[in-house]
């Protein structure tokens, strides 16, 4: 942490792993969820509409090589050193067979100048045949497993239809982390029904699991979402945060976090055609910038709070 940037950052984090810049390119390799197909539940996750994170070259009949190919194209042009991350993103991608996996794990490590893997997953898909390979994995690469926990408190995660208890991600984090892999997590601030105060104890709670990064990410009410669907027919269980409350609360959240967490970001970004609310008419880096200003403001920095709590 710097006296411009007091929290830590993932561009510092890589920083210090790679002697180059790296870039994460995002990855539709054609899996599904097991909360959509029946084997957990059906209709996956009510906030969950998954074009909203699908780049344009994310496309399923093309190949990991492909989208890989053409995402390097990209961003080369800015950069044309960069290195980059192959980013498995789209639904849960641990959710296949052992070989199949492999597969397109190995192919996404083939392509020139991919120097490594992150792989967001479910925490109720992570069997051991695969914590083996992924052990033996990272030993040769750079791997992030990125866990979608969205929230601590198990009557919220049964109400947005999530399909696992806290306890179960809990334990995937900490299975996963015992074999050496980094591991990440993905968490929402404001589901319906989590009070602010709530959210800020959340911190502390996530900072007792042996995490590498976070990711935290506003509540977005999405068009075709069982949740928008809830929202216009009961409004009165939302706040949809203004960017200026959100602000705050990212502040009070990342002051009681764990000083070493890697922090990713801090909101998501959907496309203006799907997104019902919030609209901020911010991005991602003009939100950044406003949550650095703010912490100098107040003096904040992550994990101010964290040691007192540790001591309670």
């Amino acid at each position: 942490m710097t006296k411009d940037v007091r929290y830590n950052d993932l561009s510092a984090y890589l920083s210090a792993h790679f002697p180059h810049k790296v870039q994460k390119i995002s990855l539709n390799a054609g899996f599904t969820c097991p909360n959509r197909d029946g084997t957990v539940g059906y209709g996956g996750c009510t906030y969950c509409n998954n074009q909203t994170f699908n780049p344009a070259y994310c496309k399923t009949e093309k190949t990991v090589t492909e989208q890989l190919e053409e995402g390097k194209q990209f961003f080369a042009r800015k950069y044309p050193d960069m290195k980059f991350l192959a980013y498995f993103q789209a639904y849960t991608n641990t959710y296949a067979g052992l070989e199949e996996l492999k597969r397109k794990y190995e192919e996404a490590l083939s392509v020139p100048d991919v120097v490594g893997l992150v792989i967001g997953t479910r925490p109720d898909c992570m069997p051991d045949a695969l914590l083996d390979y992924l052990e033996e994995l990272n030993k040769r690469t750079f791997l992030i497993v990125e866990y979608g926990v969205e929230s601590t408190d198990n009557v919220t995660l049964q109400r947005i239809n999530r399909g696992h208890t806290f306890e179960v991600a809990e334990e995937a984090i900490r299975k996963t982390a015992a074999r050496g892999i980094r591991v990440g997590a993905h968490i929402i601030l404001g589901l319906p029904g989590e009070e602010r105060e709530a959210l800020v104890k959340q911190a502390g709670l996530l900072s007792s699991l042996p995490l590498t990064t976070l990711k935290l990410h506003q509540l977005q009410l999405i068009k075709g979402t069982r949740m928008a669907s809830e929202h216009e027919k009961q409004p009165e269980d939302f706040h949809l945060y203004t960017a200026d409350e959100y602000i705050d609360l990212v502040l009070d959240y990342v002051e009681h976090l764990r000083p070493d967490i890697v922090l990713e970001r801090f909101i998501s970004q959907s496309p203006r055609e799907l997104l019902i609310a919030p609209d901020w008419g911010l991005k991602n880096h003009e939100f950044t910038d406003k949550v650095k200003k703010r912490m100098r403001e107040r003096d904040a920095w992550q994990g101010k709070k964290y040691k007192r709590e540790e001591e309670q």
